[in-house]
């Protein structure tokens, strides 16, 4: 495999395929984001690092790339027919609106808090009526859809006499149309497989608009279609989404194309797996779950400590985005030491300076250097590249206090390991260094001290001081918790 070739499972094709853009230099990237209703999960978390990973890396292989990543704020039905929005808007009492912008600035935020880049365009479905009116229309003009009672289907059986369906999740019609979804208030329909590309609205439902059907709102799967188009053209590189939209969201969004426009939207399909907790599904009626707070600050039964934010990206990197991550407070430990080990090395290596132009170790620290691209252009494999970091770490803390002399390594040669750690590190792996805003190693001692100080107060009945350390330490965002196991101290987020 060449170490210049980018390389991409394409799920499509279900085989690895070389990477050729559609425009030299340029990369279309759509990404299925966000439904607005309820605050972000970690298994959410774990798809969009993984995304903002595959864009950092095609930045850094010199592509311009349009990132397009959507906000879904209307046309997510439940399994009574009910809009998630609508629901959520009800129960908290606020207009849709309000739901979508406080998910969305939540949403935001713990992408933020896990260093990812802001994509370059960030359509909402409620922003883009229109272009879906227009979709709708197309499909409908090209003998596709079928309009009932106000709202439109789209046809599956006459699509599927004209085009294959069900070559991205890789079924047989007939298996299609057994796990089709029997949505209430669409009973219309000619064939449980059809699916609404619009819904006429009932008097309850709050987001409705005007149509030449009716007065309703786009399909979910419509929406991503239209936006897409609109963004990316009909024809673009890569779109991606968890592996559970594979079927029905993404091979409709296929569908929808090809009888709008008949054109396939992406050449390149790329999915993310599930995120297990100990080994099973995450379920909060099972009580297998935890949120990305309580990870941050410990508090859940699943988990000894609370782990910082670069800590459980670092998790996630070390294994591939196609396969199942299992989440376990003993790989979450791991994961923090192989962590503070590699940023430790980053520092070493920092202070290292070559005293020649040329040194023995040249083309054996180049050959690791260029070993660490190769896997990576490998449908971005970050576990194995990863590892191939961290055979370089011995190789830079064999270098400090003058165990070897750095006469072995030539002053270029050392300046591109300090440009490829840097680069995969920050750049690409979108790390933060903890150390370098504070120590957590420091911080457990000041805090013990602090504790102690507490719990001294409290023995000596010093009711005064004891509050006065917890509220100011409440203040700087440090909760103190007493229990029968002594006192414990987090930081919440």
């Amino acid at each position: 495999m060449s170490d210049n070739t980018l390389f991409i499972v394409n799920s499509l094709t279900r085989t690895k395929e070389a990477f050729t853009p559609s425009t030299p230099g340029y990369v279309g990237m759509y990404v299925c984001g966000p439904t607005v209703y309820s605050d972000v999960h970690l298994g959410n978390c774990r798809t969009f690092v993984s995304f903002d990973l595959i864009y950092r890396y095609l930045l850094y292989l010199g592509y311009k790339v349009r990132y397009v990543r959507n906000i879904t704020d209307v046309g997510h039905l439940l399994d009574d027919g009910e809009d998630r929005m609508s629901k959520g808007a009800k129960a908290e009492q606020l207009e849709p609106m309000e739901v979508a912008q406080k998910y969305s600035n939540g949403f935001h935020a713990m992408m933020d808090i896990f260093n990812t880049l802001r994509p370059s365009i960030e359509p909402r479905a409620t922003g883009h009526i229109i272009e879906q009116i227009e979709m709708v229309q197309q499909i409908l003009d090209n003998g596709y859809g079928y309009e009932a009672n106000g709202s439109v289907y789209f046809d599956t059986l006459a699509y599927a006499k004209d085009h294959p369906y069900g070559e991205l999740s890789g079924r047989i019609i007939e298996d299609l149309l057994a796990e089709s979804r029997d949505l209430k208030k669409q009973t219309d329909k000619k064939h449980p497989s059809d699916f609404a590309i619009w819904m006429k609205a009932d008097e309850s439902h709050i987001m409705k608009w005007e149509s030449p059907w009716s007065l309703g709102f786009p399909g979910w799967h419509l929406e991503c279609s239209a936006m897409s188009t609109k963004y990316l053209g009909e024809n673009f590189d890569i779109h991606g989404g968890g592996n559970d939209l594979k079927f029905p969201h993404h091979e409709n969004e296929i569908a929808q194309n090809k009888a709008s426009c008949g054109c396939t939207p992406a050449r390149y399909w790329v999915h993310t797996n599930m995120l297990l907790m100990n080994g099973k599904k995450m379920s909060k009626s099972d009580g297998n779950t935890i949120t990305p707070d309580q990870l941050f600050t410990g508090e859940s039964e699943h988990v000894s400590k609370g782990y910082s934010p670069m800590v459980v990206k670092f998790f996630m990197l070390q294994c591939h985005y196609n396969s199942t991550l299992d989440l376990t407070d003993g790989g979450l430990q791991a994961a923090e030491k192989g962590y503070q080990r590699i940023m430790e090395a980053y520092k070493t290596l920092t202070g290292l300076e070559a005293t020649s132009e040329s040194g023995s170790d040249d083309a054996k620290l180049n050959a690791m250097l260029d070993a660490v691209i190769t896997e990576m252009s490998d449908d971005f494999n970050t576990p194995k590249a990863l590892g191939k970091l961290f055979e370089i770490v011995p190789e830079i803390n064999k270098y400090q206090d003058g165990i070897l002399d750095l006469r072995n390594v030539g002053s270029e040669t050392l300046t591109r390991v300090k440009s490829v750690m840097h680069d995969f590190l920050f750049e690409i792996f979108g790390l933060r260094n903890d150390a370098e805003s504070g120590s957590m190693d420091k911080m457990d001692g000041l805090m013990s001290l602090v504790v102690d100080l507490r719990a001294q107060a409290r023995e000596q009945k010093d009711w005064p001081t004891s509050d006065l350390i917890r509220d100011q330490l409440a203040d700087l965002n440090i909760v103190i918790k007493d229990g029968k196991d002594g006192t414990t101290w987090t930081i919440k987020n």
